[in-house]
């Protein structure tokens, strides 16, 4: 039997951190194992947002190559590439965007929810309205079985389904429906307390040196009960504690929740060990990291390998989509 198909992609927004690695790209590499993955830095949806200024995206591009190669992401097992090396992305969206209602597009429940976050841009232009059926197209494109995504996530994917479903009333079965493949994401909150964020400059990025996470960490926010080094406090409420849950063994969990509820430890010392147990994680993504940064061109050769094979799949589709629609001539 052949392996079941996974479609995921990351818009192209800088560095990835800690909290982008625990969401999603810790699970890609385990999907390796199982699946046939496609992964996409999804450059146009990028323009969604950022149309007014794109002049990062080419930059942010690499780093986000980077960080997926530093996790794990092999490319001798999964398909690297980015959404606009492969114009079938486009033609398919054109093609579905003639079949989907445009109701479906304005009860999407991100639609007004980004257009009120990001206030200071002008959001009402057709891309962002119509940006679901370009994510259609980019899991169609490839018959993608499942996609990986969290909860917030799954009425966009059902967005998916429902086009799939439609084209395939109207034409015959050309797609599968693809299923979620539900992804559990840990709270990881950010140096301020907040969900962890580049908006909100409280992240700790994968190429971070440990010098820099120590010292990032030296300055994130406790217990509010801990004023004095001789206070105690209540692990279940300090920000720091929720990244023990996550980096650090049981054994020093208890210690740690114990030493805070006594104050036989101050917030520094308890933010040390963490960091220990941190770096024991992401310190050897970070040398993968600077291994992969110091090999000029090795990114550009993934991604040009990468997008030749996701070229020829998406052919393979596009050759069904025409010949379902009568398009060939």
């Amino acid at each position: 039997m052949p392996q079941p198909r996974v479609l995921s992609g990351m818009r192209p927004t800088g560095q990835l951190h800690l909290g982008n690695y625990l969401g999603a790209l810790k699970n890609w590499v385990r999907l390796q194992e199982s699946h046939r993955c496609f992964f996409c830095v999804v450059d146009w949806h990028a323009l969604t947002t950022d149309y007014q200024d794109p002049s990062a995206i080419v930059g942010n591009i690499h780093e986000v190559v980077l960080d997926w190669l530093a996790a794990g992401i092999d490319p001798q097992r999964s398909t690297v590439f980015v959404q606009s090396d492969v114009p079938a992305h486009a033609e398919l969206f054109l093609l579905l965007g003639m079949i989907t209602p445009t109701p479906w597009l304005q009860r999407n429940p991100t639609f007004k929810e980004i257009q009120e976050n990001l206030s200071d841009r002008d959001l009402n232009n057709f891309g962002f309205l119509g940006y679901p059926v370009l994510q259609a197209a980019d899991i169609l494109v490839y018959r993608a079985d499942t996609v990986p995504v969290g909860v917030d996530q799954l009425p966009h994917l059902e967005l998916a389904r429902e086009i799939a479903r439609r084209f395939n009333h109207f034409y015959g079965e050309v797609f599968p429906e693809p299923a979620s493949l539900l992804t559990e994401s840990a709270k990881l909150p950010g140096l301020d307390g907040r969900k962890m964020s580049k908006s909100y400059d409280n992240a700790i990025y994968l190429a971070d040196d440990e010098e820099t996470v120590r010292k990032k960490m030296a300055r994130a926010v406790t217990d509010t009960r801990r004023q004095r080094r001789t206070d105690p406090g209540e692990p279940d409420d300090c920000p720091v504690f929720d990244l023990h849950r996550i980096f650090s063994t049981e054994e020093t969990q208890a210690e740690m929740a114990t030493a805070c509820r006594t104050a036989a430890i101050g917030c520094f010392d308890c933010k040390a060990r963490l960091c220990d147990h941190l770096w024991a994680e992401i310190g050897p993504i970070h040398a993968r990291r600077q291994r992969f940064a110091g090999q000029p061109g090795r990114v550009a050769e993934i991604l040009a390998s990468g997008a030749e094979i996701a070229r020829q799949e998406a052919a393979v589709t596009m050759a069904r989509v025409r010949e379902a629609m009568q398009l060939v001539r």
